[in-house]
């Protein structure tokens, strides 16, 4: 067995350090420019001496040339160190050329368009200089900063290291054991397995940096750590089920699915609220950019809570009955919720119908994941099928056969797929885009069965729990080893943590911006209010006359309703005979209208003079004679 480096926690000083020699010699650099500009001033200053009387003042004219002459001196100091500074940022010819390449993976909305072969530039029809400077504006800083992303990768020297085999060997048949013995203390340190064999099964979810763990006991148990430390923090017993438990924006907060009720708790197992609009959950989700918590639950209701504001944000039914699967999507919050027919529905807080529905499996499903860049969902139902999909033409590109319904999936930060069924957890490696046929690393939890499954952010360990507790396992290759501080740090202090959290509130995303496309924000229409109007107006009566042409308006059109005309069978034939005539139809009209003569024949002619105003007085005399 021939083994490449993990990369588990390397590089992690690196970047940091490297930035700040490099900040630390352009400060210097910018000091001794700053003290030799002052002491050139002042040594301008003390060449000319101040005036001793009146007499040795000059006049306002001698004194307005020699100001216009140091304008026009700083004008071209200025000048020349502009050129100088354009001089120092001028990079060599390769490493431009990278940069620019790079770049084009950072831009986002038309100029990514026109960076893959679209138009040279955003064409944006804007009447105001106003508005066209601010456009300008904006795109020259977005550019700017795929420039930046672009140049700041060269800071990202980590590469993520795999298992590989030699000959006949498989990494598959590598077992933890094994690993071990060729890892580092710190990195063997984390294959750990928790017994807990009296609350179980377990369920659990890791903070966003990867350094916090929580836990939940079916019957129960509650507790969060710091595994990374080996330090418990708190530790309570709820007496009540606990069906799944979410972190929310950091370590100080946690949600957990009771029996009744949602639940959030402090960082000491302290009750902070009850949301009773959560009734019933059974799975949890947080969207940590907008601030919400997402929860369904046994009566199909999916209810999302703003957690700053205490306010619900939406509620919707879905109506396909209870619901155990939810998953957010990292890449524009959207959340996918699986059903028992098969199907799965995309949901935003403010539309009231989903924004796509796709059926998926012929059972129910069991379980959703979804990679980070949002373009690939893994799902399982009991079909005992594992699909990828790519979400963005909603279409299957590939499955996977797996010897028991997997209950949990899960996708790293570098793509590698992890299920678990039943006792085993099994890792494929590159089975996103194009689909493998051997796994990448398997594990046996014997005498168990696996409940749920995570990857740990930034660090190559996957967490599972089962029926006995919680087990972690290193998996070489699936951590991202280039973290970025300003959006997770595991490596973050007190002080840290809350300036983050602060800057988060002040970055929170109203619930509005959450579509399936997050590139939406910030485009301008151009139309005015009266053509937006107009434009809406003829969109809804295309959309009545294709739906009229298509019969779904042949109902509203049956005006004498009596009783039993309008039943589903009658509509059905109703709307199936409109523009059908067969001989059985024929036969019948001609009945209809031989019935109409014959009870028309029937009625009594009245006379001429039986007419008129005195035509009561001979309907008085009949009724007499009678």
């Amino acid at each position: 067995m021939a083994g490449k480096s993990t990369g588990i926690g390397s590089g992690v000083f690196g970047k940091g350090t490297v930035a700040h020699i490099e900040s630390g010699e352009n400060y210097r650099e910018h000091q001794s420019r700053h003290e030799a500009s002052d002491g050139s001033d002042e040594e301008d200053r003390e060449g000319t001496p101040p005036p001793r009387t009146l007499r040795d003042k000059p006049a306002k004219s001698d004194r307005a040339m020699s100001g216009k002459k140091g304008k026009g001196n700083r004008k071209k100091d200025q000048s020349k160190d502009d050129g100088d500074q354009e001089d120092r940022k001028q990079e060599p010819d390769g490493i431009d050329k990278r940069i620019q390449k790079a770049s084009k993976k950072y831009q986002r909305g038309l100029a990514a368009a026109a960076a893959g072969g679209g138009k040279d530039k955003e064409v944006v029809e804007v009447r105001s200089k106003k508005e066209q400077s601010k456009v300008a504006h904006d795109r020259r800083r977005r550019e700017e900063a795929a420039v930046d992303a672009a140049r700041s990768e060269m800071l990202l020297g980590e590469t993520a290291g795999y298992l590989e085999a030699e000959g006949l060997e498989r990494t598959y048949n590598i077992t933890q054991k094994q690993l071990a013995e060729n890892l580092d203390i710190s990195s063997a340190s984390k294959i750990m397995d928790l017994k807990l064999n009296e609350f179980g099964p377990y369920s659990l979810d890791y903070t966003r940096n990867g350094r916090h763990l929580l836990i939940g006991g079916r019957k129960g148990h509650l507790a969060t750590m710091d595994w990374r430390r080996g330090k418990l923090q708190c530790e309570i017993h709820v007496r009540e089920t606990v069906r799944d438990v979410s972190w929310l924006h950091n370590e100080s907060l946690f949600a957990v699915a009771q029996k009744k009720f949602a639940y959030i708790y402090d960082h000491t197992g302290a009750e902070v609220h009850c949301l009773r609009k959560h009734t019933e959950p059974t799975r949890l989700g947080f969207l940590a950019h907008h601030f919400l918590l997402a929860s369904v639950g046994l009566g199909g209701a999916l209810v999302y809570q703003d957690v700053t504001e205490g306010k619900v944000a939406g509620e919707h039914r879905p109506g396909f009955g209870p619901c155990n699967v939810l998953e957010v999507n990292p890449y524009n919050a959207v959340v996918h919720l699986g059903h028992g027919n098969g199907t799965v529905t995309l949901w935003s807080p403010r539309h009231e119908q989903p924004l796509a529905r796709m059926l998926c499996h012929r059972g129910p499903v069991q379980a959703l994941a979804i990679d980070r860049s949002g373009t690939y969902m893994a799902s399982s139902g009991l079909d005992g099928r594992l699909k990828i999909w790519d979400i963005r033409t909603f279409r299957s590109l590939h499955e996977y056969a797996t010897t028991r319904p997997a209950q949990s999936v899960d996708i790293s930060h570098r793509g590698l797929l992890a299920a678990a069924h039943g006792p085993h957890v099994t890792v494929w490696k590159d089975a996103l885009a194009s689909p493998v046929h051997q796994p990448y690393m398997r594990h046996l939890v014997p005498s168990s069965s696996a409940s749920g499954l995570r990857f740990v952010p930034f660090d190559d360990v996957l967490g599972f729990a089962h029926s006995k507790g919680i087990s972690s396992i290193v998996v070489p290759g699936s951590g991202e080893p280039n973290f970025d501080a300003y959006a997770a740090n595991p490596y973050q202090t007190t002080k840290q943590r809350q300036e983050h959290e602060v800057k988060m509130l002040l970055d929170k995303l109203p619930a509005e911006t959450i579509q399936l496309d997050p590139n939406f924000i910030g485009r301008l229409d151009p139309r005015t209010q009266a053509e937006r109007a107009r434009d809406q107006v003829d969109v809804s009566r295309s959309e009545y006359a294709q739906n009229k042409a298509a019969g779904k308006y042949l109902d509203n059109e049956v005006k004498n309703k009596t009783k039993g005309r309008n039943s589903t069978a009658k509509r059905y034939a109703r709307k199936r005979q409109t523009n059908i005539m067969d001989l059985k139809k024929l036969r019948d009209l001609e009945n209809m209208e031989r019935e109409l003569q014959q009870q028309e024949a029937k009625k009594r002619k009245i006379p001429e003079e039986e007419k008129g105003a005195l035509g009561k007085f001979f309907k008085e005399k009949r009724q007499l004679d009678r």
